[in-house]
């Protein structure tokens, strides 16, 4: 946001500017004081991150511009479509809220023949719907399936991956109501100084539709690796429908 700040700068030498982000808003009420500023003319481009896309009415913005709209599409998550989709959505709602004015949208991106990014451009939330519901069914994504994350974290490297891989041998990769990926270590493979491996289960609704097959196979590997393999200096979580996977 910083770098895009002065390039706006020089392009628009006469135009005040207001950035929100995580540094300028960091500080108790300075988020209400930029939006005021913005909101009563005292600025002329307000500049900033996601929390610029949702709930912001301002009747005289007649331009939004979006840069580098691709980003979250290169997130490894099966809502990274959907995500992208939405706030494609949301922010184009900035511009134009006016009756008087209308209200223009500039997408900047690297993928514009994303189906994502083209139906956002065009408004066409069906055929989106339609698109992403068909490849989730396709793939055993939600809502087709139940998405379980189980997580492995550890202080040293090699004892996390040794035991993330020794809870994978009690049960198979795939069976007639689910299916198993990895384990593998996430994008983000150390998070506050601690080591990841993941995971994944998908349980497929047709197939299991309470869950009860998932939780007595689960419920029966935790207590095997318990038995066999735990450690203190490995510790193990499960989320059930997890929302995110990173």
């Amino acid at each position: 946001t910083q770098r895009v700040e002065d390039d706006i700068a020089k392009a628009f030498p006469e135009a005040k500017i207001v950035r929100m982000d995580l540094d300028t808003t960091s500080r108790k009420g300075s988020y209400q004081k930029i939006l005021s500023a913005f909101a009563s003319a005292e600025a002329d481009i307000l500049l900033g991150t996601q929390m610029v896309a949702k709930g912001l009415d301002f009747p005289r913005v007649t331009l939004v511009g979006v840069i580098s709209a691709d980003t979250s599409l290169n997130i490894p998550d099966f809502r990274s479509s959907e995500r992208t989709f939405q706030l494609l959505t949301q922010v184009s709602g900035r511009a134009g809220r006016s009756l008087e004015l209308a209200g223009e949208v500039l997408i900047q991106t690297l993928q514009p023949m994303n189906p994502a990014i083209e139906m956002a451009v065009a408004h066409d939330y069906a055929t989106f719907f339609e698109s992403e519901m068909k490849d989730r069914e396709s793939l055993h994504y939600p809502p087709f399936s139940r998405l379980i994350l189980i997580e492995f974290r550890g202080l040293h490297e090699t004892a996390t991956e040794e035991h993330a891989k020794k809870f994978a041998t009690l049960f198979p990769q795939r069976a007639s109501y689910y299916e198993r990926m990895g384990p593998a270590p996430p994008a983000i493979a150390k998070l506050r100084g601690e080591f990841r491996w993941h995971l994944i289960i998908k349980d497929l609704k047709k197939q299991d539709p309470n869950g009860e097959k998932i939780r007595r196979l689960i419920t029966g590997a935790l207590d095997e690796y318990q038995k066999r393999f735990a450690s203190p200096h490995v510790k193990i979580t499960v989320d059930v429908d997890v929302q995110g996977i990173g």
